[in-house]
């Protein structure tokens, strides 16, 4: 398993592009994105909890009923949610691109993104359809990522080889998320591609089983969304033979899928809305996996904790407290907790209880890009991870005039 590049690119037989067609106001962003199998794929999504849920799921969920696809489209700045003519513009955007790439609209999958309860029209997208899929690229991905981008500060792409059957595959995925973001399933827009031969049903259980330790640990700002995704296409190209149960070949699969999908959640909770920090949560010696889930997902969204790190300051009683609530039994006179970055790591709470630390070493600790905050509750076997990022005025600044 290694890192590489390319991204939704990497994979053989995918192509990407993005182009600017009119959507947003700014009017140096790209706001419309395609990827492009060339061969009929396999396909799994998983979708927001939120009740609200954009037009473009509901249409996308429609057209994977077959467990097949063939291209995604997603513009950005304008999410097609609780309009009244939105299925109609989201089956618009569809059958846009299937025209343009010669299939069937039940091929293409749709996504949108950007400010809720805005009109969308299909105009500027049949406009621009044409620059678009000739923007289409095997090295097109860093435009497709950009292309989803809203109050993302920069592109999230990344991908791993790997052998399965002795043939080489690759794995590779793209994703947009700064504001928003909470664990809840997807909460945020990631497109993944792989050339590995797997039935759509194998498919849709990795993808669903990969989310619970990793999309679903992620969290901004405790905002659930209504129209985020995350979608896997896999279109057998790399010539293995397909995975059609469980077995070495399948598990490989999962820890090609899972590094992927930990590199994104690390470069969405990242880049959060203001953020100047990304918060990593890791618990240990917790009495099952769903009581680790439940104390990291409460640390990381606590806002006082992230402001706190903010302010490089080492308040450990914020974390105690966000255990206390999170609704795992536990024993909170048994927890320790530490801090860790680049710069060190320092002990500040053994058995529920402070101990005597250096303020001086904690505040440099503290002051790095990236922070552990490390929770062992000494009451089991089980683990978990969860990630996030500090709570900043920027983060208020940005969201005060999201819309306008």
């Amino acid at each position: 398993m290694k890192l590489i590049e390319g991204g939704v690119c990497a994979a053989k037989g995918f192509t990407a592009g993005g182009v600017r067609c009119g959507i947003r106001k700014n009017r140096t962003k790209k706001d419309l994105a395609l990827i492009f199998s060339e061969a009929p794929a396999s396909a799994a999504a998983v979708y927001t909890t939120n009740l609200v849920k954009g037009a473009p799921l509901t249409v996308t969920k429609k057209h994977l009923a077959d467990g097949q696809a063939r291209a995604v489209i997603c513009n950005s700045g304008n999410a097609n949610t609780c309009n009244a003519n939105g299925i109609e513009i989201a089956e618009g955007m569809a059958k846009l691109a299937a025209e343009a790439l010669d299939l069937r609209p039940e091929d293409v999958l749709v996504a949108s993104t950007g400010v809720i309860g805005e009109p969308l029209s299909l105009t500027p997208i049949a406009e621009g359809m044409g620059a678009l899929v000739k923007s289409l690229s095997p090295e097109g991905c860093p435009d497709a990522a950009e292309g989803i981008m809203t109050t993302d500060t920069v592109r999230k792409e990344i991908a791993v080889e790997f052998e399965l059957g002795g043939r080489l595959c690759r794995l590779g995925g793209i994703a947009k998320g700064s504001g928003m973001i909470h664990p809840n399933m997807a909460t945020m827009l990631v497109f993944l591609t792989s050339d590995a031969a797997i039935s759509p049903s194998m498919l849709q259980k990795a993808l669903s089983g990969d989310i619970t330790r990793t999309f679903n640990m992620v969290s901004v700002d405790g905002d659930t969304s209504t129209n985020d995704m995350v979608v896997l296409l896999a279109n057998g190209l790399a010539g293995n033979p397909e995975i059609t149960e469980e077995g070495p070949d399948f598990t490989c699969f999962m820890q090609a899928l899972n590094t992927v999908t930990v590199g994104l959640c690390r470069m969405i909770a990242g880049d959060g809305e203001g953020a100047t920090k990304l918060l990593e949560c890791r618990v240990h010696g917790a009495p099952g996996e769903q009581a680790a889930r439940q104390v990291a997902k409460s640390v990381i969204c606590s806002s006082l904790l992230k402001a706190a790190m903010f302010g490089a300051d080492a308040n450990w009683g914020r974390v105690l407290c966000a255990i206390g609530y999170s609704g795992a039994a536990l024993d909170v006179n048994r927890i320790d907790v530490g801090f860790a970055s680049k710069a060190g790591e320092i002990r500040v709470c053994k058995n529920g209880a402070g101990v005597p630390f250096s303020e001086e070493e904690a505040k440099k600790i503290l002051s790095e890009r990236e922070i552990d905050i490390l929770v062992d509750l000494n009451q089991g076997d089980a683990a978990a991870t969860a990630w996030g990022c500090d709570l900043t005025y920027d983060y208020v600044k940005i969201n005060g005039d999201y819309r306008t």
